[in-house]
């Protein structure tokens, strides 16, 4: 952009409230409305960084990696700089040519065949977890579906052993540092500091259980596919990529579904639709609801300028209901086409790794219950877990009705 062209093009106007707080955070959606409606581009004063919230210029973030660079981090931090809160991802904190070849080689592993081979593996305890949970009638969704199924059946694939309180943890910690370093951080670290050296040993090779694609990645550090030392890194990002997003998705899924009995009379009639029902949950309630880029240099974005060396979100849950891209946006419609237009998943060269991770898990749970009931019904409120990056259930209280 030449000096000249500048000139006729407005600075994103400000944004005097924060994204973070406890309120905004338990229910983002009428600040995400506001922020649309302001620009394409807003300043979050509170932060420093511009809020991206429409379909279009969020996918343009995520995408123009010579415009809006992940090598200064996903995460409001800046990694680059004296000051981070946060250590480098091997994989999503690179851009191409690097970025490249690095995913070259972890796609090799994780090829769609390897994924393919899980499912009989997946679908089984899926079984199994859904008759109990039938069985019981009142069930927490959270604890007693999505967190049983997903803590237990991702782990075991991956080939590492980690008690399902310590991934929770972990997690809990990893999408707090993505956002701002506030008391959520401070308090997340305290709860995960006694296991932190543990989690470290935990994704070393000799850790790692035979068979797991856990020792795929260590063998392909050995065969020069990746920087040396940089394996327990990638183990780390699959971890994170196969169990929170995914317990958020399907646990959202379960919560919408119970809610609009129209819907789940749709699926139930055709279960196809399962994969329908859990891409929109995704759109809806986005698992991952901000991930950050930074400047190259001034840009413009939708009309707005952006100033140089400055962290950019893209807010996925407000581009996901943007009415410009959606018709009635707010409304759960298992039929909707969004699968590979939402950005729950993001877009471009960083587009999830292990979004057939997900689905696959989201299908083989979602379809043993469905085959299993006649109704999914509230039983009770339900709660979010305060997380300033993850949109995930607390508690979910469900009756299964089975008859």
């Amino acid at each position: 952009m030449n000096a000249t062209a500048t000139l006729s093009i407005p600075d994103a106007p400000v944004l005097d409230e924060d994204p973070f707080s406890d309120a905004n955070i338990a229910d983002p959606y009428p600040l995400f409305d506001r922020m649309r409606e302001m620009a394409p581009a807003v300043y979050v004063a509170p932060h420093g960084y511009y809020a991206v919230t429409r379909h279009a210029e969020a996918s343009i973030v995520a995408s123009d990696f010579e415009r809006f660079t992940v090598e200064g981090g996903v995460g409001m931090s800046d990694i680059r700089k004296p000051g981070a809160w946060r250590t480098r991802s091997p994989i999503s904190e690179i851009d191409p040519p690097e970025h490249t070849r690095v995913r070259a080689a972890l796609q090799r592993i994780l090829s769609p065949l390897v994924v393919k081979s899980w499912k009989e593996k997946f679908a089984q305890r899926a079984e199994e977890i859904a008759e109990a949970a039938v069985a019981r009638g009142r069930v927490d969704g959270v604890a007693d579906i999505t967190e049983a199924y997903v803590l237990e059946v991702f782990p075991a694939v991956l080939g590492i052993a980690v008690p399902p309180e310590r991934i929770k943890l972990t997690g809990e910690l990893n999408f707090n540092q993505l956002g701002p370093n506030n008391a959520r951080v401070a308090q997340a670290l305290e709860r995960a500091a006694p296991i932190m050296d543990w989690y470290q040993q935990v994704l070393q090779r000799e850790h790692t259980l035979p068979g797991g694609f856990a020792e795929k990645i260590y063998e392909a550090e050995d065969a020069g596919h990746f920087d040396k030392g940089t394996a327990p890194l990638h183990v780390r990002s699959f971890f994170r990529a196969g169990v929170d997003t995914t317990i958020a998705g399907i646990g959202s899924t379960l919560k919408l579904l119970a809610e609009h009995p129209d819907q789940f009379a749709l699926v139930k009639a055709n279960p196809a639709l399962i994969k329908g029902a859990f891409e929109e949950a995704l759109r809806l309630e986005s698992p991952a609801q901000v991930m950050f880029r930074t400047t190259t240099g001034e840009v413009e974005l939708g009309g707005v300028r952006l100033r140089a060396d400055t962290k950019v979100g893209y807010h996925m849950g407000a581009a996901n209901r943007d009415p410009r891209q959606w018709p009635d946006p707010a409304r759960f419609d298992v039929t909707r086409q969004t699968a590979g237009v939402h950005r729950a998943f993001g877009v471009g060269a960083h587009v999830c790794i292990g979004q057939m991770i997900s689905r696959l898990e989201a299908e083989s749970i979602l379809g043993a219950l469905v085959r299993r009931v006649q109704r999914i019904e509230p039983a009770g409120a339900s709660r979010w877990r305060p997380v300033n990056t993850l949109r995930t259930l607390d508690v979910l209280p469900l009756q299964l009705v089975a008859e």
